[in-house]
């Protein structure tokens, strides 16, 4: 019986754990990939963030000013569409586009007449509170948490 190299074993099943860490989301997330080859790259936050509680400010017949108080100065204000202001959010982690959301205001003469876009997030506040209860050990609606229940939020995130 002929020996058998190291390598030779242990090949296959190297090739089988490649392939199927491949697909899991969390190493994904979590360790570098082969396209970086370990090269870290900066999560990028661009754009204009609009949360769904700014939305809620926004009324027809409010001025630019009012407009820019309330959701900021648009990421695109062309010279050729003076009639509508966009804003653009794009988040980027380690290459590759994880959220991208649009909004768009409309003016007639220089006065709001309509909004419209993609889903915008929770409020910042609502997210915080959600974020306090999560540590505190206790669900969104004040019910208290098992010690399972917080065991398992470690693999659902």
């Amino acid at each position: 019986m002929p020996a058998r190299s190291i390598f030779s074993l242990s090949t296959p099943a190297l090739l089988v754990a490649a392939v199927l860490s491949t697909g899991c989301a969390t190493i994904d997330t979590y360790a570098p990939t082969l396209r970086s080859a370990g090269v870290y790259k900066l999560d990028i936050n661009q754009g204009n963030y609009i949360s769904q509680d700014m939305v809620d400010k926004l009324r027809v017949g409010q001025t630019r000013q009012q407009v820019k108080l309330v959701l900021g100065t648009p990421l695109i204000e062309s010279v050729f569409r003076s009639d509508r202001w966009d804003y653009s959010y794009m988040f980027i982690r380690q290459g590759r586009t994880v959220e991208q959301r649009n909004f768009t205001v409309y003016f007639v003469d220089d006065k709001v007449a309509r909004w419209e876009g993609d889903e915008q997030p929770a409020s910042a506040a609502e997210l915080n509170r959600e974020a306090a209860a999560r540590t505190a050990g206790e669900m969104k609606w004040g019910d208290q948490r098992s010690w399972w229940d917080t065991i398992l939020d470690v693999f659902r995130q």
